[in-house]
């Protein structure tokens, strides 16, 4: 089961350019920006700017399914066939990520936020 799509993630060339066209379009300032990722939120959707996200196979955005176990739902899409592009990593605070790759070349993403306290 998932909570829905929340996070899309966008690879970028030029994060300050991005970024400056990303605030222009939503009309807010990032929650986060840093050289690695810079994040927004907007009307309950996390939007972020990956620099490096043409290095890690990202052809264009990648929506994250909020799911509540990371690993058994990557393994569920790998036994359904889909091919992985990245394995579960932990992106700060907790947060896991990770991505595959169906068999039309869609990217798909699955994100499983910390348990909270």
């Amino acid at each position: 089961m998932t909570a829905g799509l929340k996070t899309i993630i966008y690879p970028v060339k030029d994060i300050a350019r991005a970024k400056a066209l990303f605030t222009a379009l939503l009309g807010i300032e990032p929650y986060a920006d840093e050289a690695y990722y810079v994040g927004f939120k907007d009307a309950g959707q996390d939007v972020g700017l990956d620099p490096n996200g043409h290095a890690k196979g990202m052809t264009g955005p990648v929506p994250y399914w909020h799911v509540s176990d990371i690993k058994s739902t990557l393994a569920g899409l790998l036994a359904a066939g889909a091919e992985p592009l990245q394995e579960v990593q932990d992106v700060g605070g907790g947060r896991l990520i990770a991505s595959v790759k169906d068999a039309d070349g869609n990217l798909i993403g699955i994100l499983q936020d910390a348990p909270s306290e």
